[in-house]
């Protein structure tokens, strides 16, 4: 009998410590996607504000121009002070930095899937061996981006484009429409113990 009784008791204490480590997944996950909207929100809207900006005062031209000097200082300094890893990526990129890793690849595998199954998209976070912790969201083109990233001869003019390529070479990041899944956002957090956040 006090073996049974000790067995049902380790089995309890199992279930109990395995239900217990799920619902902190669940509270990590749950944190972890709201700091990462917070933060892709707060991003997204330093970098629009000033590319609209330079679009006002100059065009497709002095908009390109904000993006290739600016753009990415503008999303490091954002990322010291969240103290955390932003970027975005796509399959189609504008400059070799802007590559996916390969879990960005997977994510972006994901994402693409989804859009052309008509899924909604949500954003996900996932852990790496490291114990960081990554979180994607999607990236859907608006209409004031087509004028950069656009289809070329119709919302994107030759002219535009010559000086996009003028500053991109490698440039593969156009023929969108709008609502088309561009990229995603990718915010890596390093990986911090409960007492930390």
């Amino acid at each position: 009998i006090a073996g049974i009784i000790g067995v049902l008791a380790t089995c309890t204490n199992q279930s109990a410590s395995q239900e217990q480590e799920e619902e902190q997944t669940v509270n990590s996950d749950e944190y972890y996607l709201e700091q990462g909207a917070e933060i892709a929100a707060a991003s997204f809207k330093a970098l629009s504000w000033r590319l609209m900006a330079a679009m006002k005062k100059g065009g497709v031209p002095e908009a390109v121009q904000y993006c290739n000097i600016a753009g990415l200082p503008l999303i490091d300094s954002l990322s010291e002070a969240h103290q955390v890893n932003i970027r975005r990526t796509s399959m189609k990129i504008r400059q070799p930095k802007d590559a996916p890793t390969p879990a960005e690849k997977k994510a972006l595998d994901q994402y693409h899937a989804k859009f052309a199954a008509g899924e909604v998209l949500k954003p996900l976070v996932e852990t790496n061996s490291a114990g960081d912790v990554a979180f994607y969201a999607p990236i859907l083109l608006r209409e004031a981006c087509l004028k950069g990233h656009g289809k070329l001869g119709e919302t994107l003019k030759e002219e535009d484009y010559d000086l996009i390529k003028g500053l991109y070479p490698k440039d593969e990041a156009i023929g969108y429409a709008p609502g088309d899944l561009r990229g995603i956002w990718s915010i890596t957090f390093v990986k911090v113990t409960p007492s930390e956040r």
